[in-house]
């Protein structure tokens, strides 16, 4: 089969296994950067080469803007020359250039941007948020980040007419078709596409012009999310689907009641590890008894 991923390293970075790191706490609430690292030294040491600080999976919307900044610098340091570091950003507009050019000066090779919270958002708006992002840090990647169903491809077009520097989508509206049809009415060769809603929807993703994913799971079980990319960049679908079948009961429990235990569940099977406590920030809360022993159950069926 003929490889065709990108060859240009920053694009590379995101046709692949996109890990969200998660941000563990101490028992006062504080965030425990010595767990922080080892998490991270677990990812790159399996293998795992782009990283994602700041990402919703790292409770980016419950950090302190100090936080996100210590998170971005961490896991610099942590990802040294062995993965590259898009880090996630947000809030309202002067804020996030800020935060890009802080990622930017830490060693970041990319932004990615979070789905703006503003209840209004008009598709010109939408352009002109992400370009006053990209046009601040013109050295760096940029990847939107679409949860929004409404939004036009041609939107999408737009800004990458306006905005070389924007190389890749995260693509997170739980809807295979419209994903194609998004893709192909922006561009599908102009972006890399980043399948923003993890393992679950994964394979459908690919199939639609996807080439590299998100992961939460990866915190928990890197091998399984490399085993599942490995598996469609051959086109051994068979053996991606043996593998998603593995993964399925982990994410169909991250997105329950709306994925409102997303975080939960993955903090849960660290904590069955002992590899990071299970405490995460308010509006998230942590599992109750019985759904923490069905993480721990799941967790023990794998070689994490």
């Amino acid at each position: 089969m003929t490889d065709t991923r990108p060859t240009d390293p920053v694009r590379a970075a995101l046709a692949d296994v996109v890990a969200i790191p998660v941000t563990p706490f101490a028992e006062d609430g504080t965030v425990d950067e010595k767990a922080h690292r080892l998490l991270l030294r677990r990812l790159v040491g399996h293998g795992v080469t782009t990283l994602t600080p700041n990402g919703n999976t790292g409770e980016f919307y419950a950090l302190t803007p100090d936080e996100r900044r210590r998170a971005v610098e961490v896991t610099v340091e942590e990802a040294g020359s062995g993965a590259t570091v898009v880090a996630g950003v947000g809030h309202e507009l002067p804020a996030a250039v800020a935060a890009a050019r802080h990622a930017a000066a830490a060693g970041a090779r990319l932004v990615m941007v979070h789905q703006p919270v503003n209840p209004y958002v008009s598709d010109g708006g939408w352009v002109d948020y992400h370009r006053g992002i990209a046009d601040a840090v013109p050295e760096l990647g940029v990847v939107p980040y679409i949860r929004a169903p409404r939004l036009t491809g041609a939107a999408l077009a737009e800004l990458g007419r306006r905005c070389p520097n924007v190389v890749g989508v995260k693509y997170a509206v739980p809807d295979a078709a419209a994903f194609a049809a998004f893709a192909r009415d922006a561009g599908l060769g102009r972006f890399v596409w980043v399948a923003g809603l993890a393992e679950l929807y994964t394979p459908s993703y690919w199939a639609g012009g996807a080439t590299g994913f998100t992961s939460g799971l990866v915190n928990v079980a890197p091998r399984l999310s490399l085993a599942l990319r490995d598996a469609l960049r051959a086109g051994a679908y068979r053996e991606a689907m043996a593998v998603w079948e593995r993964v399925r009961p982990f994410e169909e429990l991250r997105a329950e009641e709306g994925s409102a235990n997303n975080v939960s569940v993955v903090k849960e099977a660290l904590a069955a590890l002992g590899l990071c406590r299970r405490d995460v920030r308010p509006p998230a809360r942590t599992l109750p008894a019985g759904r923490r022993a069905e993480v721990a159950a799941l967790v023990r069926g794998w070689d994490a």
